[in-house]
């Protein structure tokens, strides 16, 4: 589970929009690499040196035919694993002032009458093997906001998308209250919970750990908290305790 926190733009770059090789799927003109590129009069200005970039590009007539061979259907009975090709080339779209290196990946799947085919432009100088691994970990910073089954939940645990203040000042600094809150719930589980429960998600932290029910008793000499082991079992709260406990510098 990464840690959030403002730090220089990335050298690396997966991005799941499109590049202007012509037009979009919806009929509509892709922007040309609005993210790290100049749109001065539709062309492309030179790239920032430190960022590399991989990026989708959408299929057309002219990519078509540089994997052509790639597109007929291979001969025999098919495996059930997918067959999958890899090709590179060369190719300048109309708004590009120069070629760019296009990475195509093929699959053929068994019962799948068509193949399955995508492009992707890079600068990059790894193998088109290695370009599409790092690309298909585009989506991985998503789901680390949204949250899932196995992943710590922002949007759904924090609701740090609740920015409804009028003044963009006061939601910067909501969402910098949310994303403090995230990274301690980060070290925590990180850091303080045994590995029989280190699998549990930020919500899960929350109504198992922090947000729970108890009873205060009052006696002449001490205070009761009276908590239901159905969350959390006394042996393993005890455990929680020292392992804080002993991230205190000098303790114990």
């Amino acid at each position: 589970m990464p840690s959030l926190t403002e730090e220089p733009q990335e050298r690396l770059l997966a991005m799941p929009g499109v590049a202007d090789g012509g037009n979009s799927r919806d009929g509509t003109a892709a922007t040309d690499f609005s993210y790290a590129y100049s749109s001065k009069e539709n062309k492309m200005a030179e790239p920032i040196a430190v960022v590399g970039m991989a990026m989708r590009l959408p299929g057309n007539e002219v990519l078509s035919r540089q994997i052509e061979p790639l597109l007929t259907r291979p001969v025999g009975r098919p495996p059930k694993r997918a067959i999958v090709w890899y090709h590179e080339f060369w190719y300048q779209a109309a708004s590009w002032h120069r070629p760019r290196r296009v990475v195509a990946k093929v699959e053929w799947h068994c019962g799948e009458l068509f193949p399955r085919v995508g492009f992707i432009v890079t600068n990059l100088r790894a193998t088109p093997e290695e370009i599409v691994h790092f690309y298909n970990g585009r989506g991985t910073a998503e789901q680390w906001i949204n949250g899932g089954s196995r992943l710590p939940q922002g949007k759904y645990a924090l609701h740090w998308t609740r920015l409804s203040c009028h003044r963009f000042v006061a939601n910067q600094v909501r969402l910098a209250l949310f994303v403090l809150a995230y990274n301690l719930g980060n070290f925590l589980r990180r850091l303080a919970l045994p590995e029989s429960v280190r699998h549990w998600s930020l919500r899960s932290l929350q109504v198992k750990l922090i947000k729970i029910g108890a009873k205060i008793v009052r006696h002449a000499r001490q205070v009761i908290f009276q908590m239901a082991e159905v969350a959390v079992p006394r042996e393993l709260f005890a455990q929680i305790l020292q392992r804080i406990w002993a991230l205190v510098p000098g303790a114990g």
